[in-house]
C-alpha cells in the first residue's frame, strides 16, 4: 500500500511553473486580502460573532431529541443532558446534578452514563480520517455531541423553608438548564443523609471527595443515632465486608471510636453510655487505648470542627482469655489486661460449645437429654471439665444407659470421644468470665477479647462463642442471672465473623446461626447491635445476613463476594477497583447507596511500628 504522506501539503506543479514564466503576474489574495479590499470599498460583509450573547451557567440543557420521560421503573426513565463543549472535561459518571423546574422544585439526579455522538453525518472510520487524527493535537468538541444520561433520584421542594424531599413524580421541561449539586443541604437532602450521627466518612464520586461550595467543602456522611425515625441503625447491625488490605480495621477503629461515650435510652427511662465487646483474632483492637502518634495537631482540629471523636479511649480493657500453653505478652498497646478463664459451668445453657462439628443428632441429644443432666445431679453446676471427663470414664454408667435403653454404647462411646479436645479451654488459672462480669460490660467502655496467641482455631472459636453466647442470652433472657448486662446498651463486634457464623451441616453451626440470629431480630428492643468484620462476606449465614441493615463494602476482588453482599449494580461494579479506604455504604433506612471515602488518619493508634 502506497504511502498517503501529508495530503495537506499538495503542491500543484502546473501552477508553480505558470508563475516561473510569468513574473509579472500578480500574487493571488489571500481571503484576508479579500476582506480588507471589500471593507475599503465599503461592499463587503461585515463579521458576525457566533457565541451566543449572555454568560452561560450550568453543564449543559436537557434534550429531547430522544424524548423524556420519569417512569416509576427506572430502566423506562429517559433523562438525557447536552453537556456544552467547555463543561465536558469536568463532567464524571457518578456526579449529582440538579434540574429546576419552573414553579421552584428541583430534581435531584446523578449521571449514570456519558456519550460522545457525532452533530455531523460523517464516516471517520476510514484511513484518511485517522491519519488527519493522529497529526492533530485534539478534536473539535464542536463537532461532537456529549450527551449524559441521568439517573432521577428525587424532587428536591421546600416546605415552610425547609428543604425536602420525594420521590420523582414529574417530568422537566426540555432545554432546562442542568447544574451541578454543589449545596451541602441539598445534597443531602437528595441523599436522604442525616445531618447528625455516627461519622462514617465522607461523600466521594469515582474516589475524589464531593467538593461544595460551603466550609468545610467536604459532604460528612452520618449513620442515624436517634430516635427521630425509629431505633439507633447501631442496634440493626453492621457489616463490614473487604479484602486482606482494604482497611477493614483501620475503618472499623474510625467507627466503634464514634459510638464509644454515647448514651442510648433503655425500656426503664435510663440513658448509659454504650459498652462494646470486640472479638480481636488478630490483636489490634486494643491499641484503641492510645493515640495515634502519627495524627497531626491540623487533623485533630479538622476532626473537632466535624464533630468527629479522636484520640486514644482510657476505658479500654484487654480481656485475655487463659489458654494452657499460651501466653499473652505484648509490648504494642498501653490497655489493662485481665486475664478470665471459661467455666465449664456455661456448658450447661449451650451444650454445643463442647459437641464441635461431629456430633450428629442422636448424639447431640445424647448429650443433652441425659449426659449433662445427670453429671448436674450428681457433682453440681459448678463441676469442672475434668470431672466431666472423668463422669464419663465409669464403665458402670455405660452399661447402666445401656441396659435401660437410654444410650446405646456406640453412642456414649461417640460422644465421649468427641467432647475431648477441650481441657485447654475451661477451668483455667485464673477468675471465670461469669464472675467479672462488671467488667466485662462497662457502660461507656471498651472491652477487647484477643485470640491472636490461640494458635489452635477449635480453642479460639470456642472462647469466642462461650463469651459471645453468654452476652445474647443475658441479653434475651427475661430473667438475667447478670443485670448489668441486660442493662446496658452493648454492641457485639467479631473481627472475621465468617469463621464463627456460617451457615453449615453441623449440629454446632446450626445452634450459633440460631442463637445469633435471635439476637439481630431482637437487638432494636434490647439494646444490643452486632458489628461483624468479614472477607468473606458470602459465607455468613443467610439468617443472621438478613438482619444486617447498613453494610459497608470495601475494595473486594472476589466476584461471589461482592455479590453476596447485595449493593446496586452500579456500585457493584466499583468495589474491585476501590483504594484503602474507599468503600460503598448501602443503608435503606439511612440514605441511598453512597461511595465515601474514610479518614486517611486513624483515630486511635494503628499497626505495629
Amino acid at each position: 500500500m502506497s504511502d498517503l504522506g501529508d495530503f495537506t501539503d499538495f503542491d500543484d506543479g502546473d501552477a508553480a511553473d505558470a508563475g516561473d514564466a510569468d513574473d509579472e503576474t500578480p500574487p493571488a489574495r489571500t481571503d484576508q486580502t479579500v476582506d480588507e479590499s471589500a471593507a475599503a470599498d465599503g461592499d463587503g460583509f461585515e463579521s458576525l460573532d457566533v457565541e451566543p450573547a449572555g454568560t452561560d451557567s450550568g453543564l449543559g440543557v436537557l434534550s429531547a431529541a430522544n424524548g423524556l420521560r420519569i417512569s416509576e421503573r427506572d430502566d423506562e426513565c429517559v433523562l438525557r443532558a447536552y453537556v456544552t463543549a467547555q463543561n465536558r472535561s469536568a463532567v464524571r459518571i457518578g456526579k449529582y446534578l440538579l434540574v429546576p423546574y419552573p414553579d421552584g422544585e428541583r430534581l435531584f439526579c446523578r449521571i449514570c452514563s456519558l456519550e460522545y455522538a457525532q452533530e455531523f453525518r460523517a464516516d471517520d472510520a476510514t484511513e484518511i480520517h485517522a491519519r488527519r487524527a493522529m497529526r492533530q493535537e485534539g478534536i473539535d468538541e464542536q463537532d461532537f455531541k456529549f450527551i449524559a444520561e441521568l439517573e432521577p433520584v428525587a424532587v428536591l421542594y421546600s416546605d415552610d423553608g425547609e428543604l425536602k424531599r420525594r420521590m420523582t413524580d414529574r417530568v422537566p421541561k426540555p432545554e432546562t438548564v442542568v447544574r451541578e449539586a454543589t449545596d451541602k443541604s441539598e445534597i443531602k437532602t437528595g441523599l436522604k443523609i442525616p445531618e447528625d450521627g455516627v461519622f462514617l466518612g465522607h461523600l466521594s464520586v469515582g474516589g475524589e471527595k464531593v467538593q461544595t461550595s460551603a466550609e468545610p467543602p467536604t459532604i460528612d456522611y452520618r449513620l442515624k443515632d436517634d430516635y427521630s425515625e425509629g431505633d439507633p441503625l447501631v442496634f440493626r447491625h453492621t457489616l463490614v465486608a473487604g479484602g486482606t488490605g482494604s482497611g477493614k480495621t483501620h475503618s472499623s477503629k474510625n467507627v466503634l471510636r464514634q459510638y464509644l461515650g454515647r448514651t442510648y435510652e433503655m425500656s426503664d427511662g435510663r440513658s448509659p453510655e454504650l459498652a462494646v465487646v470486640q472479638f480481636d483474632p488478630q490483636d489490634e483492637y486494643a491499641q484503641m487505648h492510645d493515640d495515634n502518634p502519627a495524627m497531626t495537631d491540623e487533623f485533630a482540629r479538622r476532626c473537632e470542627r466535624e464533630g468527629v471523636a479522636c484520640g486514644g479511649y482510657d476505658d479500654t480493657i484487654a480481656f485475655v482469655p487463659k489458654v494452657a500453653g499460651t501466653d499473652y505478652n505484648v509490648s504494642h498497646h498501653r490497655a489493662e489486661q485481665v486475664e478470665f478463664t471459661i467455666p465449664f459451668s456455661l456448658v450447661h445453657q449451650n451444650p454445643w460449645l463442647i459437641a464441635g462439628s461431629s456430633l450428629n443428632d442422636n448424639q447431640y441429644g445424647a448429650l443433652v437429654n441425659t449426659f449433662l443432666p445427670r453429671f448436674k445431679r450428681q457433682y453440681g453446676r459448678e463441676a469442672t471439665y475434668d470431672q466431666f471427663l472423668s463422669f464419663l470414664d465409669d464403665p458402670a454408667l455405660k452399661e447402666e444407659l445401656h441396659e435401660a435403653g437410654d444410650v446405646h454404647e456406640a453412642t456414649f462411646d461417640a460422644v465421649k470421644r468427641r467432647v475431648r479436645g477441650f481441657g485447654a479451654v475451661f477451668d483455667q488459672d485464673a477468675v471465670p468470665i461469669t464472675d467479672q462480669v462488671s467488667q466485662l460490660v462497662r457502660a461507656g467502655g471498651l472491652t477487647v477479647i484477643p485470640t491472636y496467641h490461640i494458635t489452635d482455631s477449635r480453642t479460639a472459636s470456642t472462647v469466642v462463642l462461650a463469651v459471645s453466647s453468654l452476652l445474647i442470652d443475658q441479653k434475651l433472657s427475661n430473667d438475667p442471672r447478670y443485670d448489668r448486662i441486660k442493662e446496658t446498651p452493648l454492641v457485639l463486634g467479631m473481627d472475621e465473623a465468617h469463621n464463627f457464623l456460617t451457615d453449615a451441616d453441623s449440629v454446632q453451626a446450626g445452634k450459633v446461626i440460631g442463637k445469633f440470629t435471635e439476637a439481630a431480630k431482637q437487638g432494636r428492643k434490647e439494646r444490643l447491635g452486632l458489628y461483624l468484620i468479614t472477607q468473606d462476606p458470602q459465607d455468613i449465614a443467610d439468617p443472621v445476613f438478613k438482619q444486617i441493615n447498613t453494610t459497608m463494602v470495601l475494595n473486594l476482588g472476589d466476584e461471589d463476594a461482592i455479590s453476596a453482599v447485595n449493593i446496586p449494580k452500579n456500585l457493584e461494579s466499583k468495589v474491585p477497583y476501590m483504594e484503602k479506604g474507599q468503600r460503598v455504604v448501602y443503608s435503606p433506612d439511612n440514605s441511598e447507596p453512597v461511595e465515601l471515602i474514610g479518614l486517611s488518619t486513624c483515630v486511635t493508634r494503628h499497626g505495629r511500628d
